[in-house]
Formats: C-alpha cells, structure tokens, sequence
C-alpha cells in the first residue's frame, strides 16, 4: 500500500515562508544517507538493509518533492 504525505508550504498573510524549506528538504536526505552509513558500517546491527535503502529512496523523494514546490512558489506557479 502506498500513502502520499501532504506537507503543505507555510506562509504568512504577505506570503513569506515561515519554515526554511530547504532546512527541512536536507534534513530529509541527511537522515537517510546517515541511515545507509549505519548499515553499511554495520553500526546499526537491527537496522534491514533493504527497508534502510527504500526508506531512504522514499525520504529523498519527499525532499525533491518539496523542492520543486518552493521553486513553483517563489516563482509565482501553484502545483
């Protein structure tokens, strides 16, 4: 089953982002790199490989989706 997450820009009544986006998008991908890192050094010990690699697919995904969002709003477009 595949669910969609909605994060939705944050803006203020003069429109001004009030969440750093591009904060949130590298937080995203620097949790999954840091999560394959884990695995590949065997640090992690409980953590499955393979759900470690989708996850992380997943999180980077997000983080592009959420890129492309903010260019649209900074460049006047809705998606």
């Amino acid at each position: 089953m595949t669910r969609e997450v909605t994060l939705p820009l944050i803006v203020d009544d003069r429109g001004t982002l009030q969440v750093a986006a591009a904060d949130v998008s590298k937080l995203l991908r620097t949790m999954g790199g840091r999560w394959l890192r884990l695995v590949e050094t065997g640090e992690s010990g409980r953590l499955d490989e393979d759900t470690v690699a989708a996850l992380t697919i997943e999180l980077a995904k997000l983080a592009d989706r959420i890129d492309v969002a903010c260019i649209a709003h900074s460049s006047g477009q809705s998606s």
